[in-house]
């Protein structure tokens, strides 16, 4: 069965400081996931999470860090860094793609850094949102740039958005996801899984017959808040889709 993990961006209304972040962990534990992806460390160094997370039973999923720590000054320090933490998959959130120079320069980090991470067992992935699927004036698609460069997780919710059948987009290009970001909404709004139009069910088919490792949770604008969200995704996560 997939390991479930959830994107911490989701629980940000109840991270402030480090210390805010070790009794999150706690509460993502309670709600019955295996691992998370951070968001941010919020100043802890990589062995006091590592501990807490020992502690829970939590394992690492990804990160998702800024492209900046991915440049060649900086990829040795972030390699240990995520080393020590126990992730072997670092991801950015996302970073601007267009125009093409920006692009470049974007994909140019992207690769050294994933020839470097990989070169220590690890990878680094990129995040999509709706417009890396948006053609620039060449007529190039960024995401197929960056899928040269390094892996990708595939957002699930703003690929749809952008006009991408998931199920095929995902059978195709398995061996460059990561994993998977599930996702719900209505009018590129999100919002708490089953409270959405999404085709949730075909993600998870897709993600099973590809036999991912990582499902991850995650919810840019939650309602009331991350917890309850989160909470309210759980129960459809497991009595709906089986997860």
């Amino acid at each position: 069965m997939m390991k479930k993990a959830i994107q911490m961006y989701s629980l940000r209304d109840h991270i402030k400081t480090g210390e805010d972040l070790l009794e999150v962990l706690g509460k993502v534990k309670e709600l019955g996931f295996d691992g998370v992806e951070f968001a941010g460390y919020f100043g802890l160094d990589a062995k006091t999470i590592k501990d807490r997370l020992d502690e829970l039973g939590l394992e690492v999923a990804g990160t998702h860090i800024g492209l900046q720590n991915l440049t060649a000054k900086n990829i040795e320090e972030t390699i240990a860094f995520h080393k020590e933490l126990g992730c072997k998959d670092i991801g950015i959130g996302g970073t601007a793609t267009r125009p093409g120079p920006v692009l470049n320069r974007a994909c140019g980090v992207l690769g050294n850094a994933n020839k470097r991470a990989q070169e220590e067992g690890m990878r680094v992935y990129f995040h999509n949102h709706q417009e890396e699927f948006k053609p620039l004036m060449s007529g190039l698609i960024p995401m197929n740039k960056i899928m040269e460069a390094c892996f990708i997780q595939l957002d699930t919710y703003w690929s749809a958005c952008a006009g991408i059948d998931n199920y095929s987009y995902i059978k195709k290009h398995a061996d460059k996801i990561v994993h998977l970001h599930l996702k719900d909404g209505i009018d590129c709004k999100p919002k708490a899984l089953g409270e959405g139009d999404a085709d949730l069910a075909s993600v998870v088919k897709a993600a099973r017959e590809v036999g991912f490792e990582w499902i991850v949770l995650e919810n840019d604008n939650p309602k009331p808040n991350g917890l309850d969200d989160a909470t309210r995704s759980m129960e459809y996560m497991k009595n709906e889709l089986g997860l």
